[in-house]
């Protein structure tokens, strides 16, 4: 790999590095949030996921910002961002169904949602080294 392509594998992995950090601490700092969009449908205590899914972000962000581990650390971004669509999806669905809810709320958490895919895919690409 080229030292320029390098470079900008380097910035692509900590950058997913910063975001799931950011991410993971948010999961402990405000709970309550993150526990109102665990899908109703999943068994046990919303703040058991809530706290998983943070130490989760976590441990991926700390992969993805060590060298020897990077391509390993995309892998899981990978996996960690599907795994977490299902809130968004219903974070999205309990906006909609808000009738507090700004329409500019609504509209970001629609909006939001296919944004996944290059997060999935900028993962994806730490995995292949590129």
């Amino acid at each position: 790999m080229s030292d320029n392509n390098a470079a900008a594998g380097d910035r692509r992995a900590l950058g997913l590095a910063a975001l799931l950090f950011g991410a993971g601490v948010l999961h402990f700092a405000t709970p309550k949030f993150f526990d109102s969009i665990v899908p109703k449908a999943l068994p046990g205590r919303a703040r058991d996921y809530t706290y998983a899914s943070g130490v989760a972000e976590l441990g991926v962000a700390a992969a993805l910002a060590v060298p020897r581990t990077r391509r390993l650390g995309g892998r899981l971004a990978m996996w960690l961002f599907i795994a977490v669509f299902p809130a968004n999806i219903q974070f999205t669905a309990d906006t909609l169904r808000n009738a507090k809810a700004s329409p500019a709320l609504k509209v970001g958490s629609v909006v939001r949602l296919p944004l996944q895919l290059p997060l999935i895919t900028q993962a994806r690409r730490v995995t292949r080294g590129i």
